[in-house]
């Protein structure tokens, strides 16, 4: 049991709990050694026994601390002290993406492409670094105040790709966001994280999970067999292109997927886009459902088994540790003559690739198709041998018309195979102007995205400090530096930029009364919100001496603003000439 004020590696002093789950809890602590605030999530349950775990964890997470992104929380240090396994990571100040959806319910749209793109940004550049997370979901999503988004447990995710896990609150909180072919035990690639991104851009749009069940398998079933239900069907308001990025991300057969992260980023990018709103449904190319069904049934068999047992005994294990042994044995042959086969087909696929580097590469090189139409581009592309994507990226562009294509992705010139799929860039014609609004008022967050991704602005946040009210959305903009009116040109190369300043105002006052709070924890609270504090004391026996009985203020914190707390105290006894002969003070 973790303590507050114990110190963990005789370095990091538990402050206070702010997180726990079923693999691990999370502290607040001090680095006494670099004075800095830390999160360290401590292993705990059967994992933290797990010696083939730890061991996997621990190298794992070593392997992800080696990953420095502005969207992934930064790991530390890895440890072990007196059988207790901890992680200390970049403490977040700030609620996790799932907190969010509960208070908010859906999010609007421009919100939750900036999260996406902060997100893709983020395991892009875990990918690059041959790191899969395996386990993305919004409890693993901090949302920091100023909304930017950090990633959290790549190290504990990717051990757990190794091991079986049996707690169901762990299983249940992934098992939403579980890709297919995970679901079906043949491992991770790339493409899971691109699954599980879009199992959580689904939530982000609709407020809701697309399956649900009342077991992991039956959810895990379903990821496997059960189409993603339309998010345009219930909200038709929502364009076509957000729902296609759903179905592309989502889709059971992985080639049917993205082909990487940046890829369906660079959808996100644009999914706003005015003439994006009403573009084609999109079209899976290869078949979705290539499972066994056989295997479907019985695994739900096996589930339904499970769920009325819910036992795991020794003996158990052992007869199914036999079975698997004698089943092996049974098909000893056969993968011997399998292995033959592969060895043979090794050889003469060794021979092609002689035979072609004697021969000569079959590359052609991307013809210049710029100043073409988009169907001109494609007729050149497609006589050469080349594949063209359905959908092209589009840009503003001084030099070709709009509809003219101003170049393609492999670029031209690049010698690709015959097959090699060319992505076309299609120009939106001349650079347009935006006209700046007063946005005095409105979401911060949502004016953000929307001038960043629609009209390619760079926009800073500051906070500002003024008289708040209690009830004052610290989201709200309270000023702008570019007046309404400013005619701005919309370029990526040289974009327009502008300050945004909402109130100078923190997070929500914790349950002093019922949480159980010290008075001494509640004046470092308000030294540290700089709130002009004081203490009431109320003569009581109802309540010990020392216990906060009431608070004056809830909601949102507001810098400077005034609070105080009622404390229980002692009455003072007083003889028959009314002098006090006893008294206690609190301090």
């Amino acid at each position: 049991m973790i303590t507050k004020g114990q110190k963990i590696n005789d370095r990091y002093e538990i402050i206070k709990t702010i997180g726990e789950g079923g693999m691990a809890n999370v502290y607040l602590a001090q680095d006494t050694i670099l004075n800095r605030r830390v999160a360290i999530k401590v292993l705990r349950g059967d994992l933290a026994n797990d010696e083939k775990f730890i061991r996997r964890f621990q190298r794992e997470a070593i392997a992800a601390s080696s990953l420095s992104h502005p969207n992934i929380v930064e790991m530390y240090d890895v440890g072990e002290d007196n059988g207790t396994y901890y992680i200390v990571m970049e403490y977040v100040e700030g609620r996790t993406l799932k907190q969010l959806l509960k208070k908010r319910g859906n999010l609007t749209l421009p919100e939750v492409i900036d999260i996406m793109l902060q997100l893709t940004d983020g395991i892009a550049h875990a990918h690059d670094s041959y790191i899969i997370h395996r386990d993305l979901k919004p409890q693993n999503i901090m949302i920091a105040d100023d909304g930017a988004i950090k990633i959290t447990d790549f190290g504990i995710a990717m051990a757990l790709n190794s091991t079986q896990l049996t707690q169901t609150n762990s299983v249940m909180g992934s098992v939403h966001y579980l890709p297919p072919e995970q679901a079906s035990g043949k491992g991770s690639t790339t493409k899971s994280d691109i699954y599980s991104m879009g199992i959580l851009f689904y939530e982000l749009v609709t407020g809701k999970l697309p399956f649900k069940g009342d077991n992991a398998v039956e959810i895990a079933l379903k990821h496997m067999k059960d189409e993603i239900p339309s998010v345009r069907k219930n909200n038709p308001n929502i364009p076509q292109s957000i729902e296609n990025i759903i179905l592309k991300s989502t889709a059971k057969n992985p080639k049917n997927r993205y082909n990487d992260v940046r890829e369906m980023q660079e959808d996100l990018r644009t999914a706003l886009d005015p003439v994006r709103a009403n573009e084609e449904k999109y079209e899976y190319k290869y078949p979705e459902h290539d499972i066994d069904e056989n295997d479907l049934e019985n695994n739900e068999k096996d589930a339904k088994i499970n769920d009325k047992t819910n036992v795991s005994t020794e003996k158990d294990e052992e007869v199914v540790a036999k079975q698997i042994t004698d089943e092996k044995k049974s098909k000893s042959n056969i993968i011997i003559w399998i292995l033959v086969v592969i060895f043979l087909l090794g050889i003469a696929g060794l021979g092609v690739l002689v035979y072609k580097t004697f021969k000569g590469s079959d590359n052609i090189k991307i013809p210049d198709v710029t100043n073409l139409t988009v169907e001109q581009a494609e007729r050149a592309l497609t006589d050469l041998g080349f594949a063209v994507d359905d959908d092209t990226l589009k840009e503003f562009n001084n030099k070709f018309e709009k509809g003219k294509v101003i170049g393609t992705d492999p670029a031209i010139g690049r010698s690709r195979p015959k097959g090699t799929k060319i992505t076309l860039i299609e120009s939106l014609g001349k650079n347009d102007t935006y006209i700046i609004e007063d946005y005095t008022g409105k979401n911060y967050i949502e004016v953000k995205t929307t001038l960043e991704q629609v009209y390619k602005m760079k926009v800073t946040i500051e906070k500002k400090s003024i008289d708040i009210t209690e009830d004052m959305d610290v989201q709200k903009i309270i000023g702008q530096d570019l007046k309404a009116g400013t005619e701005i040109v919309i370029s990526e190369t040289n974009p327009a930029k502008i300050t945004l300043y909402i109130p100078d105002a923190y997070d929500i006052y914790p349950d002093f009364v019922n949480e159980g709070w010290k008075v001494s924890e509640v004046e470092e609270f308000a030294k540290k919100y700089d709130l002009d504090f004081k203490i009431n004391y109320l003569e009581t026996l109802e309540y010990e001496e020392g216990t906060i009985i009431k608070q004056s203020r809830t909601g949102k914190i507001v810098n400077g603003a005034s609070f105080n707390i009622t404390v229980a105290k002692k009455p003072e006894l007083k003889d028959e000439n009314n002098t006090v002969e006893d008294s206690n003070t609190v301090e």
